[in-house]
């Protein structure tokens, strides 16, 4: 991070969004999760967006989201649950893994979960990946990128790492996927479309192994 978070730097308006973050999730995992649980998590996910984030007041939105997924997260870790999880990881959270996972959630429907992650995640999704995912007929910019954290990994089914190398984690018990693809960062359109023709075959294989049927 470029800055060190306080709570004591979150503005008025942060502060009202934050407590009203903190009432909609603890409604959501009311039985779940204490208020105490679910404060720590939103808290320590708006810092992880705190130093880099461009739009100040899109921060508390993207903490609650990411509270819940890591909630969520949580939740499997500590109970079971039939519907298979991936999480795709590469560096920046900009553009492999983000197409991957725009093709994932496309393809699987309810079947499937799937989430994305960094190792140093950026401030936007790479706009040549979200344009040649536009062309195929999928939105990614409603996603942002993020980092992982343990219980999003530890909840994880299948971990497909791509060019993270050292900096993905590895637990035991977890099934590891490598999949080696270009870099779309800092790439035009057209060379793009050729990583993210590659991403959607390899999606598909590992629906077809997951044995989660493919939305025509």
């Amino acid at each position: 991070m470029t800055e060190i978070y306080r709570r004591d730097d979150v503005s008025v308006d942060q502060q009202h969004a934050l407590a009203s973050a903190a009432r909609s999730l603890a409604e959501e995992f009311s039985g779940t999760f204490d208020a105490e649980t679910i404060d720590r998590f939103l808290h320590s996910s708006f810092e992880q967006f705190a130093g880099r984030a461009s739009v100040p007041h899109s921060l508390p939105l993207l903490a609650e989201r990411f509270a819940r997924q890591r909630l969520h997260a949580l939740a499997r870790v500590e109970g079971t649950t039939g519907t298979p999880i991936v999480l795709f990881l590469c560096v920046h959270n900009a553009g492999r893994s983000q197409m991957a996972l725009g093709f994932f959630n496309h393809l699987a429907g309810d079947g499937a979960i799937g989430w994305s992650g960094g190792s140093a995640p950026r401030d936007q999704i790479n706009p040549a990946a979200v344009e040649a995912m536009r062309e195929r007929g999928i939105d990614i910019t409603g996603e942002y990128p993020k980092p992982w954290t343990t219980e999003i990994v530890q909840a994880a089914d299948v971990i497909v790492t791509m060019g993270c190398g050292d900096a993905c984690p590895v637990f035991p018990g977890r099934r590891y996927l490598d999949w080696s693809l270009d870099d779309p960062a800092d790439q035009g359109v057209a060379a793009v479309r050729r990583i993210r023709d590659e991403i959607e075959q390899r999606v598909r294989g590992l629906l077809a192994d997951l044995e989660v049927p493919v939305r025509a």
